[in-house]
Parts: C-alpha cells; structure tokens; sequence
C-alpha cells in the first residue's frame, strides 16, 4: 500500500490578497496589481467587485478622488474606479493616481 497523498496546499486568493493589502494603508492600482502579483487591468475589475461585496460585511472600499496637478480640479463624482484621461477645466493630462482603502 502507498500512503495517501497529502491535501494541495490552499492559497489565498486574489480578492483576499487585495483586501489585505488594502487594509494596510491607501494604495494606487499600480501598487496594488505589484503587492497582490497581478495586473493592473485585473486589481480595477476585482476592486469594483469588492466595492459591491463588502456592502454586505459593513465596510467600504474609499477612493480617494483623483487631482489635477495643474489647476487642483478634483474630481468628485467620478464613479469609475480607473484614472480619466484629462482635466475637464484646463485639459491637462498631469493628474494623480486614484487610492484605494478600507473603511
């Protein structure tokens, strides 16, 4: 008789990667997708996942609005979680990085 073989090791996965490195302090997509090893198109899609499932526990996922470096337009109702392309007042492409969080 040969011994049984043992169970595959369980690993974590991507949605709770991204959860834990979230609960740390507020991150960009770029930060995230190198912290979680996954790409940057991937961590916005599970983000916006997560966004409607932590509802149901309580918490709430924060963005932190993105700024235009240039005139310091914020934008505030903004509901996509991807950065947008330009400035709607001075037309500038120089703007920060969304963050991502826990509440």
């Amino acid at each position: 008789m040969s011994d049984p073989h043992p169970p595959p090791e369980r690993r974590q996965s991507d949605r709770a990667r991204l959860l834990q490195c979230l609960s740390a302090e507020p991150l960009a997509a770029r930060d995230l997708s190198q912290a979680a090893g996954l790409s940057e198109r991937d961590v916005l899609e599970h983000l916006k996942h997560l966004q409607k499932t932590l509802k149901t526990h309580q918490r709430q996922l924060i963005v932190t609005p993105v700024t235009c470096l240039d005139c310091q337009f914020v934008f505030q109702k903004r509901t996509r979680l991807t950065r947008p392309g330009k400035c709607p007042v001075c037309r500038s492409t120089h703007l920060s990085e969304p963050l991502f969080s826990l509440a």
